[in-house]
């Protein structure tokens, strides 16, 4: 990117002996905490327009138009994960990480303080635009810390522990909302409240994250636990130019390939449900606002202990393989989007019951295949890597959650929306098993 706030932290002088582990160790406690809390502050100010369409119906806006205007956030979110995932492999992720957050958070702010940034389908598209890409900032410069301060061997666990940041970041999005409300009794603070909250949680973000050990004066991951991936060598240390990463680790892998197109439908699944349970919940089922937005917290919160379950499942049961166990919870999810279709009206209990079993399950199979990318690439190309599945799952899935659904359920009702989710889960299970036998043979290999 050639600016030097953005460039990689340069390496330190090697710490004494004595030294390296107790530095490891806090370094690596700090870090953690600073990637999740710093990514748990980026969907505070990712969502905050799905729980203000209602609003924005009631000023006369129809659902088509709205999910128009949401695609906004979808089309900028994978193009930016691409291709801002790029310049993470080769930036500081300390800066890069907070500097997205503070963006994002100052134009959700700006959509709340001023009505001219909601007074028509274009200015909140663009706007939303503008919050996407600043959001693709996010997810690249975690998962460069992931894999330079966890060796392989425990880089499941601790990316099943780190994902629970969408779940924390995402739950808290309801709550907050109706506190807003309460507090300022303006449906626009659900905007700028949230955006106020995030700024606080890019200041933690700053102060705790490192770019890499070597930047702390620490040997790399791999020495320190001695953990070194199959063919590994001192090159990995490098970093990578743009060509290399594209076209030697990234456009050539062909289960990628297929993991990118099941990500596109898991995350149409995701975002289906998700971008449209508040207006659903309160035209279909009769949820009122703070029902739905409690209704929104559980399906976000319930994400936690079910992607802690599909990591560990994956590990421990299919011993690294993530088809068998990402190919489950979509069966499970499968059904339980069927529950939440077809309960009658009225049955508060069996909606919210139905909600979170689709929040329990959805977010493991949105890990896994995160997990896979990083696994399947060299780590100075994990950001672009992951970036390719993320570009699928926003330009695919949740751009056609925005769009299509808000189109189909205008002309055909509910229920054709849920068709479209359905066929979206079946998709995504055909996807996954086309990786079954190689995703065996890649492991058989190493």
């Amino acid at each position: 990117m050639g600016i030097k706030l953005f460039s990689p932290a340069p390496h330190k002088e090697l710490l004494p002996l004595s030294r390296i582990d107790p530095e490891y160790k806090k370094q690596r406690f700090k870090v953690f905490l600073g990637i999740f809390l710093g990514y748990a502050g980026y969907y505070l100010v990712r969502k905050n327009f799905s729980l203000a369409m209602p609003d924005l119906i009631d000023q006369g806006y129809s659902k088509a138009q709205l999910g128009f205007a949401l695609s906004g956030v979808s089309i900028a979110y994978g193009l930016s994960k691409f291709l801002m995932g790029n310049v993470s492999d080769r930036s500081n992720a300390r800066n890069f990480l907070t500097a997205g957050l503070v963006l994002s958070a100052f134009t959700m702010i700006f959509m709340g303080i001023f009505p001219f940034a909601t007074s028509s389908i274009a200015v909140m598209f663009t706007l939303l635009f503008i919050n996407g890409w600043f959001q693709g900032m996010g997810w690249p410069p975690c998962g460069r810390v992931v894999v330079h301060w966890y060796s392989i061997k425990e880089r499941g666990t601790m990316m099943s522990i780190w994902n629970v940041a969408h779940n924390v970041g995402g739950g808290l999005v309801g709550p907050i909302a109706i506190l807003a409300i309460e507090i300022f009794a303006d449906w626009h603070s659900k905007f700028y409240f949230p955006g106020l909250i995030a700024l606080v949680f890019a200041a933690i973000a700053y102060i705790l994250v490192r770019d890499t050990p070597q930047s702390c004066g620490l040997p790399p991951i791999e020495a320190y636990k001695n953990d070194y991936p199959k063919n590994y060598s001192v090159d990995h240390e490098k970093e990578l130019s743009a060509k290399e990463i594209f076209f030697k680790y990234v456009f050539n892998n062909r289960v990628l390939w297929y993991i990118a197109f099941a990500n596109a439908f898991v995350y149409l699944v995701r975002y289906g449900i998700l971008d449209w349970s508040p207006t659903f919940l309160e035209e279909a089922k009769g949820f009122s606002l703070k029902e739905s937005g409690w209704a929104y917290f559980f399906y976000e919160y319930a994400g936690i202990p079910g992607t802690l379950l599909c990591g560990y499942i994956s590990d421990k049961v299919f011993k690294g393989r993530r088809a068998p166990a990402t190919i489950i919870y979509m069966v499970l999810v499968l059904i339980a989007v069927l529950v939440y279709w077809k309960n009658p009206p009225g049955n508060i209990w069996i909606d919210n019951a139905a909600l979170i079993a689709i929040g329990f399950l959805i977010y493991g199979p949105v890990m896994l295949i995160g997990v896979q990318a990083l696994d399947l690439v060299p780590k100075k190309a994990a950001g672009t890597a992951a970036g390719l599945t993320g570009l699928f799952g926003y330009m695919g899935g949740a751009l056609f959650a925005n769009i299509a659904i808000g189109l189909v359920v205008d002309k055909w009702g509910w229920d054709g929306g849920f068709e479209v989710i359905v066929a979206a889960c079946v998709l995504s299970i055909f996807f996954t098993a086309l990786t079954w036998n190689r995703e065996k043979r890649n492991l058989a290999a190493a």
